[in-house]
């Protein structure tokens, strides 16, 4: 039976395959195993973003930030393995709701008793927690389980411009993108 390859297997020599059946889908690379990279805990660099989110909308600065903290940004990305990198983020007292959210928007937790279901609205979290709104937002955008508990540890959020992070040299990280128009 005739066989003809496509692309990257055309330089491979026909010696090399093995015809498993009658259709030409199905045809592997003898000699050849092909690995999935997985990286190791030694092998994991982390590096330290600074984020000023003066005049930053907060669902886009929390979505930048949750991809920095996943390590969804580097080429050796696992999903079962934290990679990430640190955030600290600054301002947060200063960061923009869109379409009067801050006022419509609620936010909820549970109390863990019958009808211990407390809410308040954004407007109300950031005038009494900045950081705490920014926080529970990027949280929310991270695993659900053991390893976004661990990937949240590296998130640093504070509402002034002061942070105590200089002695780790974060580089400041800009997002254009996530300006409030």
């Amino acid at each position: 039976m005739p066989v003809s390859f496509h692309g990257s297997l055309a330089a491979v020599p026909a010696s090399h395959f093995v015809v498993q059946g009658r259709q030409a889908g199905q045809i592997r690379v003898k000699d050849e195993v092909m690995t999935t990279y997985s990286p190791k805990a030694s092998e994991i660099t982390r590096a330290w973003h600074v984020i000023d989110a003066e005049d930053l909308v907060l669902g886009r600065l929390c979505t930048e930030t949750a991809r920095l903290l996943r390590g969804k940004h580097k080429p050796t990305f696992a999903p079962h393995i934290d990679t990430g990198d640190h955030v600290v983020i600054v301002n947060a007292a200063k960061v923009v709701l869109t379409k009067n959210k801050a006022e419509k928007k609620g936010v909820y937790r549970h109390t863990g008793y019958p009808g211990g279901i407390k809410s308040e609205t954004y407007a109300h979290l950031m005038e009494r927690d900045a950081a705490e709104a920014v926080r529970r937002s990027v949280r929310g955008m991270l695993p659900h389980g053991p390893l976004g508990r661990e990937q949240i540890k590296k998130l640093k959020v504070y509402a002034g411009p002061t942070h105590p992070h200089t002695a780790q040299n974060p580089v400041s990280l800009e997002l254009p993108a996530a300006k409030a128009r």
